[in-house]
C-alpha cells in the first residue's frame, strides 16, 4: 500500500502539525505534499521527512507573504501529482482536501475543521485582519469564490475523519458529508503527576485572536494573580500591551519545559471554542484540572466537576469570578490523568491505522469485483 500525505502548509507548529508528525511516524516512507515549507522553523519535527512543496514555495516575497497568494492556493493544491499512490491522507483545515487523485486511489481526509475563515469565522476573520481597507472590501468577493471551490473540494474526498464531534457537525453542515470521529493523538505518556506546590495558572499555544487569550490576560491583570503564557503568534504584541506585571510571557518552550509547566500549574485555562483542544488534554495528562469554555471540543474532553470546570459566558469577568472561586484541591489528579489516557497517541495509531487498512481492503475488493 503506497501512501502519501497532503498538509495545508508547514510554516508554523500547532495541533495539526502534531497530528501530521504522528501520521508520518506510522508510514515513515510516505512523502508529504504541502503548499509551502519553512525548513528553518520546522526542521526539528519534519527535517528528516520527504517534503514536496508547490510552486508557491518559489514565488517572490518568501514565506512571510504566503497569505497574499491565497487566490492561487486551490490551483497549487490541485497541481500535486499523486497518481502513483494507493492511499492519500490529507491533514486538512483549509486546502489539502482539494487534491485530485486517480480512480484507483482512495483519499481519506483527516479534517481538523472546515475552513474557518470561509465558513464559521468568516466575518470575524475579515474584521481582525490588519490590511488596507480596500483589501477588506475585496475579501468577501474572493471568499465567495473560494467557498464554491472548497465545497467542490470536499466532494473529492472518499472518506472524512473528524477530530471531534464538533467538527463532525460542521462537516455535515458545510459539506453535507458524513464522517467518522477519531480524536487526535496526544502524547500523554510524556506527562506525570507532580507533588510540587502549585503557584500559577497557565495558558498557551498559538497566540492568535480567535483563541481569546485576551480575556484571560484581562482577568488576571485585574486579579493580580500569577499567570504564565507559553507560545507565540500574531496576537502576542497586543496581549503584552494589556498585561500586568503578574503575567509572564515565556515564548516558545521546549517539550521538557512544556511538560513541567503543565505538571506544576494550578490549572490550565481554555477560554475559546476549539475544534478539539490538545493542550487541555495535555493538562489533564499531568493531572491538572482545566477551566474551559463550554463549547466545541471541550465538551468531549473535559468532565465538568471531575477533570475541570466549564463556563458559559465568554468574558473576562466570568473568568475572573471562576478563578477567584477555583479550588484545585477538590480535584483528584489521578482521576484526571486516567481520563486523559483515553486520548493517547497509542490508541490513535491503532484506531486510525485500522480505519485506513479496512477502507483500502474494501476498495481493492470492489475493484476486483469489477474485473
Amino acid at each position: 500500500m503506497r501512501v502519501a500525505f497532503v498538509h495545508d502548509h508547514l510554516i508554523q507548529s500547532g495541533g495539526a502539525e502534531r497530528v501530521l508528525a504522528t501520521l508520518q511516524a506510522m508510514w515513515p516512507d510516505a512523502p508529504t505534499y504541502t503548499l509551502a515549507y519553512d525548513k528553518s522553523a520546522m526542521a526539528p519535527e519534519f527535517g528528516h521527512r520527504t517534503i514536496r512543496t508547490s510552486f508557491l514555495q518559489r514565488l517572490p516575497g518568501g514565506l512571510n507573504k504566503l497569505r497574499w497568494y491565497l487566490p492561487l492556493m486551490p490551483t497549487a493544491t490541485e497541481s500535486y501529482d499523486l497518481s502513483q499512490f494507493d492511499v492519500v491522507i490529507s491533514s486538512c483545515s483549509a486546502f489539502a482536501k482539494g487534491v485530485i487523485t486517480s480512480d484507483h486511489t482512495i483519499h481519506i481526509c483527516y479534517c481538523h475543521t472546515p475552513t474557518r475563515y470561509l465558513w464559521s469565522d468568516s466575518l470575524s476573520y475579515v474584521e481582525e485582519l490588519h490590511v488596507p481597507s480596500f483589501i477588506k472590501r475585496l475579501l468577501p468577493i474572493m471568499f465567495t469564490w473560494l467557498r464554491l471551490w472548497d465545497k467542490a473540494a470536499a466532494e473529492r474526498v472518499d472518506f472524512f475523519v473528524a477530530n471531534s464531534e464538533a467538527v463532525k457537525q460542521r462537516i455535515t453542515k458545510y459539506y453535507r458529508r458524513d464522517s467518522t470521529v477519531i480524536h487526535p493523538p496526544v502524547t500523554v505518556d510524556k506527562f506525570h503527576i507532580s507533588d510540587a506546590p502549585k503557584k500559577y495558572f497557565l495558558i498557551g499555544g498559538r497566540l492568535v485572536a480567535y483563541k481569546r487569550f485576551d480575556l484571560v490576560v484581562q482577568a488576571f491583570t485585574k486579579l493580580g494573580l500569577p499567570l504564565k503564557i507559553f507560545g507565540s503568534g500574531p496576537a502576542e504584541a497586543a496581549l503584552r500591551q494589556m498585561a500586568g506585571t503578574n503575567v509572564e510571557f515565556l515564548g516558545r518552550v521546549s517539550d521538557d519545559e512544556r511538560v513541567k509547566l503543565f505538571e506544576n500549574a494550578i490549572a490550565f485555562l481554555h477560554p475559546h471554542e476549539e475544534d478539539f483542544g490538545i493542550t487541555a488534554v495535555e493538562s489533564m495528562a499531568a493531572g491538572r484540572p482545566v477551566i474551559a469554555y463550554r463549547r466545541g471540543g471541550a465538551l468531549e474532553t473535559v468532565i465538568d466537576g471531575v477533570t475541570g470546570t466549564l463556563f458559559d459566558e465568554q468574558s473576562w469577568e466570568e473568568i475572573a469570578d471562576l478563578v477567584l472561586r477555583f479550588d484545585h484541591t477538590k480535584f483528584d489528579p489521578q482521576t484526571i490523568r486516567t481520563h486523559a489516557l483515553k486520548f493517547s497517541d497509542t490508541l490513535f495509531r491503532q484506531v486510525f491505522k485500522d480505519f485506513v487498512t479496512q477502507k483500502w481492503a474494501a476498495h481493492k475488493q470492489e475493484n476486483l469485483g469489477l474485473l
